[in-house]
């Protein structure tokens, strides 16, 4: 120990990590979030997250928690892009004690739902349409659930579609961690983590119009993007059918870049999907 330093004259503190992890499903941006097992919001809906371990790192926290309370393979979770959002430290965001939160997001192709029954402090895991976990409009705290119920049609938790929210702070959280995605779009590859393996221009461009929820010029994004060095990279001989009368769309993969120049920026104004 340090001479003249006293660890007893500080009040004692947590560390826990969140995330928000973002897919594309069905045409629509979705969050994975776990439902609560235990107090505090014992049934009410959440990031996964949890505390941090003496002897671990903050990403390595992140991902044994998203591992226990989804079920996810541990192989699955260590290849996702995992990126640290901010640092949440307000006095009173947790009611069991002084606790700051490292949140992160994580960037993932569209994946099948989660183990059924969570794990951890979780009792069920799912994915969750972001519109539907958004927080109560009138700004009020999340009001836990009194009793864990089936999805709704549109796939969200009874809870959420209730207007109950998130747990703790995790609907700002939230918002910032989609707010990112946002920004991260315009200036670097990312949107690629949300395709498959090898993809058509289209389904770039589907998540693009998912994630900034605006309707892109077609032509205009492939010229971008087809002029924008390392973006992508055509599949030799590979194409897909997709849907149309036209001929099979070229397939492309992730080429070697990780930011774009020029950046692809997002329209000022323009139509919402």
């Amino acid at each position: 120990m340090t001479a003249g330093y006293d660890p007893h004259a500080f009040e004692p503190f947590a560390v826990t990590v969140d995330l928000a992890v973002f897919t594309v499903r069905a045409g629509a941006l979705h969050v994975l979030l776990i439902r609560r097992g235990q107090e505090p919001y014992a049934g009410a809906w959440a990031l996964p997250g949890g505390f941090v371990l003496p002897r671990e790192s903050a990403e390595t926290a992140a991902r044994r928690e998203l591992a226990e309370e989804t079920g996810l393979a541990p192989g699955v979770v260590a290849a996702l892009h995992l990126e640290q959002l901010r640092t949440y430290s307000d006095p009173d965001r947790d009611p069991r004690m002084r606790v700051v939160s490292v949140a992160f997001t994580a960037l993932v192709p569209d994946m099948p739902e989660p183990a059924a029954g969570g794990g951890g402090d979780a009792d069920r895991a799912r994915w969750v349409p972001v519109t539907e976990a958004a927080a109560p409009a009138s700004g009020a705290a999340p009001v836990p659930a009194s009793a864990p119920g089936t999805a709704s049609a549109s796939g969200a938790a009874p809870d959420l579609a209730a207007g109950c929210g998130l747990a703790f702070d995790h609907a700002v959280i939230l918002a910032d961690a989609r707010e990112r995605v946002g920004s991260k779009l315009e200036y670097t590859c990312l949107a690629s983590a949300f395709c498959p393996p090898e993809f058509t221009l289209g389904e770039l461009q589907a998540v693009y119009e998912t994630v900034w929820d605006t309707a892109l010029d077609r032509p205009n994004f492939r010229r971008k993007v087809l002029a924008t060095p390392g973006f992508v990279e055509a599949v030799p001989g590979a194409a897909r059918l997709t849907g149309g009368r036209g001929k099979p769309a070229a397939l492309y993969r992730p080429g070697p870049a990780t930011t774009l120049h020029p950046p692809l920026l997002r329209p000022s104004e323009g139509p919402t999907r």
